[in-house]
């Protein structure tokens, strides 16, 4: 019962980031604005990032699929979430305040990582004694 929370735990996880990863990748075009890009190179970006958020899930699938045998992914998928989070924070924190859409954009990613972190974390929790 508990491995297969902490399987569903994670691929919340991984299904949130690969929902980001699709949208990026199909339509960038909608999201360029909110990162103050424009145009092709704008667009080029956002598909960079979401080819990212595909290969940054590789550990995240690893552990949702065998949490215990792959602990080591599990704790890979961990630091890689408080490392975005922190990251975006120290990105949010050096924008001029003239920047709202920008910051309006990281926001929802510091966000979003702080959600991911939360259930990653408890699915660490659950299978740590296993």
């Amino acid at each position: 019962m508990r491995i297969n929370l902490a399987r569903a735990l994670i691929g919340v996880v991984v299904i949130f980031n690969l929902q980001a990863a699709a949208v990026f990748l199909v339509w960038p075009e909608q999201y360029t604005a909110s990162f103050e890009l424009q145009g092709v190179v704008g667009e080029a970006m956002l598909r960079g990032l979401g080819v990212l958020f595909v290969m940054w899930n590789v550990p995240y699938v690893v552990a949702m699929l065998q949490p215990i045998r792959n602990r080591i992914s599990l704790y890979e998928a961990l630091a890689m979430q408080v490392i975005g989070l922190i990251g975006e924070a120290l990105i949010f924190f050096s924008l001029p305040g003239t920047h709202t859409l920008l910051q309006a954009s990281i926001t929802r990613f510091i966000i979003f990582d702080a959600l991911g972190l939360s259930l990653l974390i408890c699915a660490t929790l659950l299978v740590r004694n296993q």
